[in-house]
């Protein structure tokens, strides 16, 4: 069903939507980029969407169709998979004895309509819609889906309180034959599949399993917050925690000791793996699984956050061939990620990239990952002694915890090697007392420590948020935390805004909650500040100075803190304030 060029050109001058002058230049860059002329239109902001769809839909003869606040029949959503939805940007949404109208934004797409008249046996009535009905009728799927677990949830939940009254009459502890078979059972497996697909499905990075008194908590982390997922019955605790460690392997009959594991699975062609950790408590054994997206490589600094003077001394420090590139934070602020993507810009056939890592989190091609086993002697320290003699060119230290792993790391350095690594401190400046209470001598930290990044992850806002201004007293109150001057000049320094706006003109937003988001945010994005070890900073190490005057000098050479990048992000709109100062804060 291809669309006439001509005709479609003739209906938009004729509707008036566009000038002959607009139309004219998108033909000639479509014409020079290979592409078709109302995408042009509609990327430089010619034409709208949804005028740019119902034209087309007019040439090509079929309705137009718009899904914005259109509730569609669960059984008639899912006869499209939900991977396929998203990745061909087609929908089901009406069955009649006509057959089957699927909403779609390029009715050229013939494999997936085929697929799908395959997949339902029903005739396809294609329609075009645009973007945000998909995106409105995909948001229906995860609302179905989660009522479809819940429902398994509390379905198996029910029989799972039948075998736990069965078994009542028992001793109690059960042996390992018994707790595999417990862990094989079908409503064990089915509960732990639905946790699993459940957490992916909301992109959360770790599910906690926790045993109480009288029942079963699961709760998934979201954009780095905990919220309940579901409470089962007690009962359901043995099996569960059986049924994970199976997938795990780990011991079944080991309750009094931790362990640690991980597995592995294949969703709709995406590997993700689950790293996991069970910890004796008072009620039972806690699981914690964290989700880690195999294929989650493919980041530039600039997406995770970094941006302007900050970027520029990153990518600088990347091109040296010998020394030290250190990410400082708390847990679960980002620092891996932020390794990671070094090392893909790294990543060149002439260069040999070791790592030695607590867990190994992403594999990456044409990198030696080695992991850690201190329980066979395996630390970083040993590990990264044998690394050195492996000829590498770039070296990554999972972490620097220890006197022995800082010393070997800054001789790497030393020697010729450019290593990159992590180190817990709440900001860049602080790195440098924490290395050398490790027992790293100031000379050798000034020879060999490039650039420091400290970082945080604050959530992202979604695009219904509200534009707002803020008051006199609140100006008061941020001038206490930051210099207002001098973040002013920070903003228009990177064109957020005009020349001659001042702290009025200055817009934050604030979350709104939409049928996407129940809070308003959804993904993180990092905060920054990335510290250059200068030559006044250098001499300052030697001096023996203060962490704060360190900070100061930095501040001076042009460092924005953790805090002033995170309201740079708050006035471009991918955060709010409140976001950036309870992160910050903690």
């Amino acid at each position: 069903m291809q669309i006439d060029e001509e005709q479609l050109k003739k209906f938009i001058l004729e509707s008036k939507l566009v000038s002959h002058d607009d139309l004219d230049e998108a033909v000639k860059k479509a014409q020079a980029k290979k592409q078709k002329f109302g995408d042009i239109l509609l990327s430089d902001g010619k034409i709208s969407e949804i005028d740019l769809r119902k034209t087309e839909a007019f040439v090509l003869g079929i309705p137009f169709i718009n899904l914005a606040n259109q509730k569609i029949e669960i059984s008639v959503l899912s006869l499209i998979p939900e991977p396929i939805a998203r990745n061909h940007n087609i929908i089901a949404y009406k069955k009649s004895e006509m057959g089957l109208e699927v909403a779609m934004l390029d009715v050229d797409d013939i494999p997936a309509t085929d697929f799908i008249k395959k997949r339902s046996g029903l005739k396809i009535l294609p329609r075009l819609t645009d973007t945000a009905s998909i995106k409105s009728a995909l948001v229906q799927y995860r609302k179905s889906l989660q009522a479809e677990f819940d429902n398994i949830i509390q379905k198996e939940n029910a029989s799972l309180k039948t075998i736990a009254k069965e078994d009542a009459g028992g001793s109690g502890e059960k042996s390992e034959e018994e707790l595999k078979e417990m862990a094989e059972d079908l409503p064990v497996v089915k509960i732990v599949d639905s946790l699993i697909f459940h957490a992916i499905l909301q992109n959360a990075s770790d599910i906690h399993i926790e045993p109480g008194e009288l029942e079963l908590t699961v709760r998934y982390r979201i954009d780095g917050i905990l919220h309940d997922a579901m409470i089962l019955d007690k009962s359901a605790a043995p099996g569960i925690t059986a049924r994970i460690k199976v997938l795990s392997n780990l011991k079944l009959d080991e309750k009094r000791l931790p362990q640690d594991g991980r597995f592995k699975i294949d969703q709709n062609g995406e590997k993700i793996s689950f790293r996991v950790s069970t910890l004796p408590t008072y009620f039972g054994e806690k699981t914690v699984i964290r989700i880690l997206k195999e294929n989650s490589h493919g980041l530039s600094l600039e997406t995770i956050g970094f941006h302007g003077e900050g970027l520029e001394r990153i990518h600088e420090s990347l091109k040296q061939k010998i020394g030290m590139i250190l990410a400082t934070g708390p847990t679960g602020s980002g620092k891996t990620t932020t390794l990671y993507t070094m090392l893909d810009i790294l990543n060149r056939p002439e260069v040999n990239i070791s790592t030695i890592e607590d867990p190994i989190e992403y594999q990456m091609p044409r990198v030696n990952q080695t992991q850690v086993k201190p329980e066979i002697g395996m630390t970083f320290a040993n590990g990264l002694r044998t690394l050195l003699r492996q000829d590498p060119d770039i070296i990554m230290v999972g972490e620097i915890r220890d006197r022995e792993t800082a010393g070997l790391a800054v001789n790497a350095a030393l020697t010729g090697h450019l290593v990159l690594s992590t180190i817990h401190t709440n900001s860049a400046a602080g790195a440098i007392p924490r290395l050398i209470d490790m027992g790293v001598e100031p000379f050798l930290l000034v020879s060999t420590v490039k650039t420091i990044i400290a970082q945080r992850l604050v959530r992202k806002l979604t695009a219904s948020r509200e534009k707002y201004f803020l008051s006199g007293a609140e100006l008061k109150n941020l001038g206490k935390l930051i210099d207002l001057d001098r973040v002013l000049a920070l903003l228009k320094a990177e064109n957020i805004i005009g020349v001659k706006d001042e702290w009025e003109k200055v817009p934050f937003y604030k979350p709104q909650k939409d049928n996407d988001s129940p809070d308003g945010y959804s993904g993180r994005i990092g905060i920054h500040e990335v510290l250059k070890i200068t030559a006044s900073i250098k001499e300052m190490i030697i001096r023996g100075s203060s962490q704060d005057e360190i900070e100061m000098e930095a501040k001076k050479e042009g460092m924005s803190t953790m805090l002033e990048d995170g309201i740079l992000k708050a006035v471009e709109g991918l955060t709010s304030l409140e976001e950036v100062l309870r992160v910050v804060s903690e």
